[in-house]
């Protein structure tokens, strides 16, 4: 990759360290299936335990910095232009299940915009990381978003709501007009590896509602660092506030946009 800044050195060193926190953990996982909650116990002690190795590694190297994560209050920074976005697990399902398909990501705001992002997969290791500028990078290989020109031949990612949620008719309808004409719907379960698929060009595209601000953050850069539109669903919405996103490449978003937004 290209040389990196001292920001996104520490932001790799602490994804990298909590990282082998939740591969030591996911080889546990499986010896407690017989016992849903323990499970769930267990898995979310993992979680905690990786935010808590981030926030040291994070902290102690610049303690001036603000923080907002999924498992803690949110704290304002001595320097409030400038906080981290941390999602320790992000497809704790997946992690809970057994199935090696989840993810750390950290990002970097400045002034209300994200400027460097890491999203780590420890069990295939791959380290994705944008600065603001700078490119996408996989490890130590450049991305870039796919070039498919064709919605039937694009392969595209969402998020399916579980548990009742209350958006879960406006997904199928969603998937009722996509699948006709693309070459497929992936959901993996975690959508920080869904955004870094895309800059990656593994996925044309994406789109999900009622994310949070964590989930996205390191994402969210690493697509438009990579050559990807990213949108709010709602035009006149915000990714980071609503958490309702759509990305693909520039030959296809439009076409695209117009049938998940039903315009």
């Amino acid at each position: 990759m290209s040389q990196a800044s001292a920001n996104l050195n520490i932001m790799i060193k602490a994804a990298r360290k909590a990282g082998r926190s939740l591969i030591r953990d996911f080889g546990e996982v499986e010896k407690l299936q017989v016992s849903m909650k323990g499970a769930g116990d267990f898995v979310s002690r993992a979680d905690t335990r990786a935010e808590e190795i981030i926030r040291e590694e994070l902290t102690t190297a610049r303690p001036n910095y603000g923080w907002l994560a999924e498992e803690s209050d949110e704290v304002k920074g001595a320097d409030p232009t400038r906080r981290w976005i941390v999602d320790p697990l992000d497809g704790t399902t997946n992690f809970l299940h057994g199935l090696p398909h989840w993810a750390v990501s950290i990002a970097l705001e400045h002034k209300g915009e994200i400027v460097a992002a890491v999203v780590f997969d420890p069990v295939k290791d791959e380290m994705f990381t944008a600065e603001k500028g700078g490119g996408c990078w996989l490890n130590d290989s450049r991305l870039r978003v796919s070039g498919r020109r064709k919605l039937i031949e694009a392969l595209f990612a969402t998020g399916l709501p579980f548990g009742g949620r209350e958006d879960l008719p406006d997904t199928l309808q969603d998937l009722a007009r996509i699948m006709p004409v693309c070459s497929g719907v992936r959901r993996w379960g975690s959508a920080a590896l869904d955004l870094a698929y895309v800059a990656a060009g593994r996925y044309d595209g994406f789109w999900e509602r009622r994310l949070h601000a964590w989930d996205i953050a390191a994402g969210v850069l690493l697509v438009r660092e990579a050559g990807g539109l990213i949108e709010p669903l709602e035009k006149d919405g915000d990714i980071m506030r609503d958490g309702d996103l759509i990305t693909a490449n520039e030959q296809i978003f439009e076409s695209f946009a117009r049938i998940i937004r039903n315009d």
